[in-house]
């Protein structure tokens, strides 16, 4: 059986509206909206999403790079979320991010070495000579050169700076990195090329990677499972087999037949989906994708759909599986 590393339940972000001095009753954005899943050791598991449905939130909550409204965030079996400060401070060097834009998550005054060397010296190496070789070797693991260490952001280019932030999210060996749409501001041959080293590092470290993604395509080569998200809920999690053999929930599926085919005279039908996201200050009542689903039932009006697992072993969130 799979060991569970970390657990989110039932997790909720909202993010308070001000409206002025007179408003009676507040209104929030619900960026994520109740909702649960586990991360097993030693697996990379996929969040993906249209933009806005609250993918980086949940990575961002995981490691309470911002709090949570409520619920529980489970690391071997203890809650993040009960930490004080100090005690998680402590543990947040089992728990990395790798942020999307490599160009603002670098410090511009701050030479290559003096990045490394920072986590590096709060954390455990106080001998100089062993931060020195710590990220002599952090630099090769990533494919840069020692001479990197003494020159500054500006003179890298994307794909370079994000085997940067790669360096740093490993330098205090982790056991969980959350990789925050990684590649998705670099070219694709460059995408590539970072996916590979991210998979390498997998296997070399024993690392636990949930990757956030909007790019099904990216998911499908780089994850084991797949958790689908849609205005701040859970709406599938399945293995990338199953899902992308055999999608359940109706938005899952429209995601899915918007992902190209690599072979022109291959013909796919096209899944259109109708109206604009809901706001997520003001999500529908029911199933959020209600209004947009085609196979929307009454019951979809008024009732939230849970999550049941289903005979392949997966979960979905819809009313027709009932």
């Amino acid at each position: 059986m799979n060991e569970v590393l970390l657990e989110a339940k039932g997790i909720r972000k909202y993010f308070p509206i001000k409206k002025g001095l007179f408003q009676l009753a507040p209104s929030y954005v619900k960026a994520v909206d109740d909702i649960s899943f586990q991360v097993f050791k030693g697996e990379a598991l996929g969040i993906v999403g249209e933009s806005g449905c609250g993918k980086s939130t949940t990575g961002r909550l995981l490691i309470r790079l911002i709090e949570a409204t409520a619920g529980e965030v489970l690391y071997k079996g203890n809650n993040l979320l009960n930490f004080p400060n100090e005690k998680m401070r402590v543990i947040r060097k089992d728990l990395q991010m790798i942020f999307q834009d490599p160009y603002s998550s670098l410090n511009p005054r701050m030479t290559i070495g003096e990045t490394l060397e920072e986590p590096l010296q709060n954390f455990q190496f106080v001998n100089k000579r062993e931060r020195k070789e710590k990220i002599e070797e952090l630099l090769k693991v990533v494919g840069l050169g020692q001479q990197a260490a003494f020159r500054y952001p500006h003179e890298f280019s994307g794909g370079q700076r994000q085997r940067i932030g790669i360096a740093r999210a490993l330098s205090l060996d982790p056991e969980l990195i959350i990789a925050d749409e990684p590649v998705s501001a670099l070219d694709v041959s460059i995408q590539s090329q970072i996916l590979n080293l991210l998979q390498d590092l997998k296997e070399k470290f024993s690392l636990t990677y949930i990757f956030i993604s909007h790019d099904l395509s990216v998911v499908n080569h780089f994850c084991d499972r797949i958790i689908v998200m849609y205005l701040g809920r859970v709406v599938e999690i399945s293995t990338k087999e199953n899902l992308f053999r055999d999608p359940l929930h109706p938005y899952t599926q429209a995601l899915l037949s918007a992902v190209p085919i690599p072979n022109p005279l291959a013909k796919k039908e096209r899944i259109i989906l109708s109206g604009d996201v809901p706001s997520p200050s003001s999500p529908p009542n029911g199933c959020a994708f209600h209004p947009r689903c085609k196979a929307c039932i009454p019951r979809c009006k008024t009732e939230r759909p849970s999550l049941k697992q289903m005979p392949n072993g997966g979960y979905v969130a819809c009313h027709l599986y009932d």
